[in-house]
């Protein structure tokens, strides 16, 4: 066959990361202290601390928890700190805010932990499109991440990708 489809891409030495293979399984919970609150709005030590301490934190196990109050309330940066350490037994990750700020720091730490070495010098392709909740801000720490050790770093699928950067 004298016109034969060749797959250049297939053929290349271009690397797709795709970020939903690194997100990790377990619950996402978000857990909002205003309930505790007197009247929704103030924060009662001895209440607070009795609430804290007859909880079933076991409820959690395995999953990752944001911290929130939804209410207008001033919290004390010490009432966050005793709910996580109550929880700390059981699940897998902590922090105060919503469960955007919580995926991010989740992926935070799995890209921390990222060996880039495999990535030396080779032309990257970011996968952009993904069916979990992969947060934009895990793109920005894996693309500043790769940018002094990749070739080339573009977005999107290897049929209509966006250049980010080529290292001249």
């Amino acid at each position: 066959m004298k016109d034969e489809i060749i797959n250049r891409v297939a053929n290349s030495k271009l690397v797709t990361i795709d970020l939903e293979d690194y997100y990790p399984e377990g619950s996402r919970v978000l857990f909002d202290i205003k309930d505790w609150l007197f009247e929704g709005f103030v924060l009662r030590e001895k209440d607070f601390r009795a609430q804290v301490s007859e909880f079933d934190w076991s409820q959690y196990q395995n999953n990752y928890v944001a911290l929130t109050c939804s209410s207008d309330a001033i919290i004390p940066g010490w009432a966050y700190m005793l709910v996580s350490i109550h929880l700390e037994p059981f699940v897998k990750k902590v922090v105060i805010g919503n469960l955007e700020m919580l995926e991010t720091s989740i992926y935070q730490d799995i890209l921390n932990q990222l060996d880039i070495t495999k990535f030396k010098d080779k032309p990257i392709i970011i996968k952009g499109c993904s069916k979990k909740p992969v947060p934009q801000n895990a793109y920005i720490i894996l693309s500043n991440k790769l940018k002094p050790h990749a070739k080339s770093i573009m977005y999107g699928e290897a049929c209509s990708s966006v250049p980010l950067y080529k290292n001249k």
